[in-house]
């Protein structure tokens, strides 16, 4: 590993359940192309550390606007706020703050030591039968950051997996393909222009990336996973038009469904964006469940297995 390769990570969580076998960790990595209207994390969109304001913890005692040496904070009304175009993203503020009120998502980490903290979870890998999942933003933005963490764990026995929505120029998925497991791929929609409606962009990209990743003869798992959002694909028709690509994929045998959820909201508010699916509900269980059967019963007839989480 080229100990000067460096990368934008947003968290690294431990211990996870729902992304691949066993016990994982789950690095979470800055930069996204997309823009999902029900994006649960939208502190991984900017690929870069950014700062979030928390105006219900904010005191307005005035520190932060001292100590920013750009002067880029300054209190207006019952607020602070910050120029833009001032601020160097220093944030210092976040450091002086006595209120945390100031969050910074994102830091720069190099690959070496984004793999020393994979490696303190070895043991519990080796005894449940996980790895590692590098999850976004979309980590194919980070191709040769990600190719060099997947490298080392897979040279020290560590099972390795990435989630993806495969919006990427092939080149990319190429760099991480022979360090990877499994593949989770995030499809959105199977319609080319709801999906540019809902995303941002078509899924062309997506679907011939797909496609090509599902003709390779390296010795990897292939899954889908779908975000059911509500009014959005969880419809009878949007299922079974996904399930009709699906069935032209040879290595795919598994879907999973990600139920639609809203925590990421106080986010959107602590960036200071606003969150497009504001009226929508989380679905109640008996929904997801029922919409999961209408799945599973058609997915079975060609071969595949589908699959929920509740916590997803």
């Amino acid at each position: 590993m080229a100990a000067a390769l460096e990368g934008v990570v947003l968290r690294i969580e431990r211990t996870s359940i729902h992304d691949g076998e066993g016990l994982r960790t789950v690095v979470f990595l800055k930069g996204c192309p997309l823009s999902c209207a029900w994006c649960s994390t939208p502190e991984s969109q900017e690929g870069v550390p950014e700062r979030g304001y928390l105006l219900e913890r904010c005191r307005l005692c005035g520190l932060c606007a001292r100590q920013c040496p750009a002067g880029a904070l300054s209190m207006a009304g019952e607020t602070m706020v910050r120029d833009k175009g001032l601020c160097q993203n220093c944030f210092c503020c976040e450091s002086v703050c006595p209120h945390d009120a100031v969050r910074v998502y994102g830091r720069k980490m190099s690959a070496p030591q984004v793999v020393a903290e994979i490696s303190r979870d070895e043991v519990f890998y080796f005894h449940s039968g996980g790895g590692v999942t590098i999850s976004g933003g979309e980590c194919l933005q980070q191709a040769d950051f990600v190719a060099a963490i997947l490298k080392e764990c897979r040279h020290r026995g560590i099972d390795t997996a990435v989630e993806t929505s495969l919006h990427a120029s092939w080149r990319n998925v190429e760099k991480i393909l022979p360090w990877t497991n499994t593949f989770f791929v995030d499809l959105k929609h199977a319609d080319p222009e709801k999906h540019a409606r809902f995303v941002g962009v078509g899924n062309q990209r997506i679907v011939a990336n797909l496609r090509r990743l599902d003709s390779r003869a390296e010795p990897f798992a292939l899954q889908i996973r779908l975000p059911l959002i509500p009014g959005v694909n969880d419809a009878d028709d949007d299922l079974l038009e996904l399930l009709a690509l699906t069935r032209t994929l040879k290595r795919v045998r598994h879907i999973d469904i990600l139920p639609y959820h809203r925590l990421g909201v106080a986010t959107y508010r602590c960036l200071q964006r606003r969150y497009v699916l504001e009226g929508v509900k989380s679905p109640e269980r008996r929904y997801i469940l029922e919409r999961l059967g209408f799945l599973r019963a058609r997915a079975e007839d060609i071969g595949i297995k589908a699959g929920g989480g509740f916590g997803a």
